[in-house]
């Protein structure tokens, strides 16, 4: 039995970001997710966004409109410049802004719990296995 202390395993929650370009069909593709801890002070989004997919479910999909709200998702996480008054708020109130149900073509899915000792590489583990 070894006497080193196992890492501490701290609390996340995840959302998926999706693109549905046409909210009327309900088909989607995953573009990112987004991670939050508390316990960590974490609140990240990793964004990939795979073009000729989107392009596949609709020819006629807005680009340039689905990279500014991603961007735009992103910027809310790290407080950039297109964050706006979501810039002042708390991780934890930007993370429940940004994963409050919506209808529009970019949009979260729902929220999920996990464990993990280092929150913010979930982010990328998570975009590895579930959008890339």
């Amino acid at each position: 039995m070894s006497s080193v202390p196992a890492a501490e395993k701290l609390v996340y929650e995840y959302a998926l970001v999706r693109v549905v370009p046409r909210v009327e069909r309900g088909e989607q593709i995953n573009a990112g997710v987004l991670v939050y801890s508390r316990q960590a002070g974490v609140l990240r989004a990793a964004i990939h966004l795979d073009e000729a997919r989107l392009l596949a479910l609709d020819p006629a999909v807005d680009l340039p409109g689905v990279r500014a709200a991603l961007r735009a998702v992103a910027d809310v996480c790290t407080g950039g410049e297109t964050a706006g008054q979501a810039r002042d708020e708390e991780p934890g109130r930007r993370f429940r802004w940004l994963t409050a149900p919506r209808s529009t073509v970019v949009q979260p899915g729902p929220v999920h719990c996990g464990l993990s000792v280092d929150p913010s590489a979930e982010a990328d583990r998570l975009l590895d296995l579930l959008v890339r």
